[in-house]
């Protein structure tokens, strides 16, 4: 079953899960999947934190001490997700130990109603990192303009970041500067840099899904020969400036001094139109020096029928720019579709979690002891 994720791996690419649940961790499940399915990491989502935790399978007992603690909704949330992150982080530590820290990483977002507010999501941050208080957790942090400096001040810290939400290539050389300028920060403190990673999380099937709507309303013969290409070419695009960026002489001082690379990790790879191969975001996201962090169902598919066939983005460069130019030139504008997105996919995130807080409080509420 798993011969085309072994041979992903074997590429570069770091299969990581887009999925977590207290079922996943206590019935053995993470641990399989580490073991047959050359899952090396997990990411998390306010999304899947809702949707594990609504499912109530395996949080009655903490739910319910929490009721007779009296806590806060916002305080049972963080109690019972970063429970779910460390003992993921416990179960990928060999991993993390044996990758001397590149893998075998769990990532936590930040409240996303903090996605505004640099300072907030810093404080956040730390909170996390204190709260998990393991060496491979990831800090999630949204690429919006107000967390660029945030990031930068968390990596400044020694804290390891996973950057989300990024949709642009322009905001994605921003990211990999704002990382950079936290290492010269970590540095100029005198902090091992060689314990500071980063993740940069650029999305993809959503570039389809929104580009794909405009070209269909366009119509045209020539539209519709571009469905399907746009989200590909955006992320080989991405994939060029990160070569770019990390070949550079700043990066050069960085590396000499023992600092790691931001890798990409491809987000959001499941595909969301049925007419693709379900493994499209996989098997043309190719390149030593990436992470493709997977739903479980793309995870099967890839195991199942994945057709890894060696690097799928070196040479596409020239392909990718005239793909996302002839969108352009039919009136779709990228800088609009990618603003559209991020702030579509804050507004996701944050109705997730409300969502979750107010699950929480029905079921804290009908867990409350009774006075007296």
């Amino acid at each position: 079953m798993t011969d085309a994720l072994k041979r992903l791996s074997e590429e570069g690419v770091a299969i990581w899960l887009d999925d977590l649940s207290r079922k996943r961790i206590t019935s053995g499940n993470l641990a399989e999947l580490i073991d047959q399915s050359h899952v090396v990491g997990v990411t998390t989502n306010p999304s899947i934190f809702q949707k594990a935790i609504s499912s109530g399978d395996g949080y009655e007992q903490q739910l319910s001490d929490l009721a007779a603690r009296k806590v806060t909704v916002e305080e049972a949330i963080r109690m019972i997700t970063t429970a779910d992150v460390r003992d993921a982080a416990d179960i990928l530590r060999p991993v993390f130990d044996a990758t001397e820290g590149q893998d075998g990483r769990v990532s936590i977002e930040v409240d996303p109603r903090l996605a505004h507010n640099t300072k907030a999501t810093v404080a956040e941050a730390k909170q996390l990192a204190w709260l998990v208080d393991r060496p491979n957790t990831l800090i999630k942090i949204p690429a919006t303009k107000a967390g660029l400096p945030a990031i930068t001040e968390t990596i400044g810290r020694g804290i390891s970041v996973n950057v989300t939400l990024i949709f642009s290539l322009e905001r994605y050389r921003e990211v990999m500067d704002a990382y950079l300028a936290g290492l010269e920060q970590a540095k100029a403190k005198g902090l091992d840099l060689s314990k500071i990673h980063s993740v940069a999380s650029f999305f993809v099937s959503r570039v389809d899904t929104e580009i794909d709507k405009r070209l269909d309303a366009i119509g045209t013969d020539e539209a519709k020969s571009l469905k399907g290409k746009a989200a590909l070419a955006n992320a080989r695009l991405a994939y060029q400036a990160y070569e770019e960026v990390f070949g550079s002489d700043r990066w050069g001082a960085l590396d000499k001094a023992g600092a790691n690379k931001q890798r990409p990790l491809w987000a959001s790879t499941g595909v969301k139109d049925p007419a693709y191969k379900d493994t499209l975001y996989v098997d043309d996201l190719v390149a030593p020096g990436t992470v493709n962090t997977m739903p479980e169902a793309t995870l099967e598919a890839t195991a199942d029928h994945g057709e890894i066939v060696g690097n799928t983005i070196a040479g596409t460069y020239e392909q990718a720019r005239a793909e996302l130019d002839a969108v352009e030139k039919l009136g779709i504008s990228y800088d609009d579709v990618v603003q559209l997105l991020e702030d579509e996919g804050v507004e996701k995130f944050e109705a997730s979690w409300n969502d979750l807080l107010k699950s929480t409080e029905a079921e804290l509420k009908k867990l409350a002891p009774s006075e007296g």
